[in-house]
This record gives structure tokens, C-alpha cells and sequence, in this order.
């Protein structure tokens, strides 16, 4: 048997027999529910974290709560700002005309690495979906409506390219039919089935370039 494997065997071993209290199970427990880490990876990194405690653990703790206790929503687009208005709102020289409709902070993140967008933003917070139970009143369209009363020039959909996605991109497209305002959709460079946030940017970007007309 290999070194490598005989360490991997040694560590599946400790972690199958860590007698923790209630304490550090909530904390593994709560690791388990984020992105990418099931029960096993949780508690991997809940190891990791407890032995650099002065290094990394207490840290990150103080950063979390940081973060928890001054992190809010933009009242204007969604995106995540420390004071009212986020700092894409509050940049003059970003066109106020332009607003680019996503449905997550993480997609908005994804296009501003891309660099292909100079305007506004409005996330939306999701997507319409029958399976969910996700109606157009559970998302921010209403608000985005009374934005494109105050100036918008054009209403940017760069929703995924997914069921749910291209329903929410319809529904909004026929909500603004009658407002005057010039409504495209990104479309060339995005997959089907695909997500913004895990697209590069050079794909991104070619999907602005290829918008069109809804």
C-alpha cells in the first residue's frame, strides 16, 4: 500500500472516531451547508480551523461577524454594500441609463470580472419557477418596473440561460413591452443550461457584445 494511501486511510480513521461535544458538532453541522462541502469535507475543515485557532479560526470569526453585523442590500439594485447605496450606484461615471437585470449578487460579481457592463445593476434575487413556488411578487421586478419609469434608456437581461431563467427574461420583457424603454437580452457565448457565475469572462463578454432585440 502506497504512503498516500495509508495517510488517507489514517485520516478517514481519526475523522470517523472524533468524539466532539454538541459544540463543535453544530460548527461542522453548519460548514456541512455550505457550497461544496458535504458532512465528510465539514468536518475536514472544521479540524483545520480548530487546530490554527489563534491563526485562522478566531480570525475568520471575528471577519464573519464583521461582515454579518455591517453587510446589507443596496436599497437601489440588491447588490451587497456596507452603506445604503453600494458603490456601482454611488460611481458617476457609470451610465445611469444602461441597467443590467441578473438574478443573483453572484451573477452581478461574475460580469463586473468580465469587465462588459458600464451601467446599473438590479438583482432580482432569484428566478420565476412553478416547482418552487417563486412568483413574480417574490422577486424584485416590481421595483425593477419603477426604475425604467426614471430614466432608463435600456433594460440589459442577462438572466442564465437556464428553464427558469429564460421564463423570468419573458415574463419581464413582456412586463416592460409598453414602457418605451429598449429591452435586450445577452444571448451569444451563453450556453444553454449554463450559469453566469461559472462562465469566463472572455464568454461574458461576447454575450454582451451578442445581445439583441426581445
Amino acid at each position: 500500500m502506497s504512503t498516500g494511501n495509508q495517510r488517507h486511510r489514517a485520516t478517514n480513521a481519526v475523522l470517523a472516531s472524533v468524539d466532539a461535544s454538541d459544540e463543535i458538532e453544530q460548527f461542522i453541522g453548519l460548514l456541512a451547508k455550505l457550497p461544496g462541502l458535504g458532512p465528510r469535507s465539514a468536518r475536514r475543515a472544521a479540524l483545520h480551523l480548530l487546530n490554527r485557532r489563534s491563526t485562522l479560526l478566531e480570525p475568520l470569526a471575528a471577519s464573519m461577524r464583521q461582515v454579518a453585523d455591517s453587510i446589507r442590500n443596496c436599497s437601489v439594485c440588491g447588490n451587497f454594500a456596507t452603506a445604503e447605496r453600494c458603490d456601482i450606484c454611488l460611481d458617476p461615471s457609470r451610465d445611469q441609463g444602461q441597467i443590467c437585470v441578473v438574478e443573483s449578487v453572484a451573477d452581478l460579481w461574475a460580469l463586473e470580472r468580465a469587465g462588459a457592463f458600464r451601467g446599473r445593476y438590479h438583482v432580482l434575487g432569484g428566478s420565476l419557477s412553478a416547482v418552487g413556488n417563486v412568483r413574480p411578487e417574490d422577486l424584485r421586478i416590481p421595483e425593477l418596473t419603477q426604475r425604467s419609469r426614471r430614466g432608463a434608456t435600456e433594460i440589459v437581461l442577462a438572466l442564465n440561460a437556464t428553464f427558469d431563467g429564460q421564463a423570468t427574461a419573458h415574463y419581464i420583457s413582456n412586463a416592460l413591452q409598453d414602457s418605451g424603454v429598449r429591452t435586450t437580452r445577452i444571448g451569444f457565448g451563453v450556453p444553454v443550461g449554463g450559469e453566469l457565475n461559472y462562465l469566463d469572462p472572455d464568454t461574458i463578454a461576447a454575450a454582451f457584445r451578442g445581445r439583441a432585440e426581445t
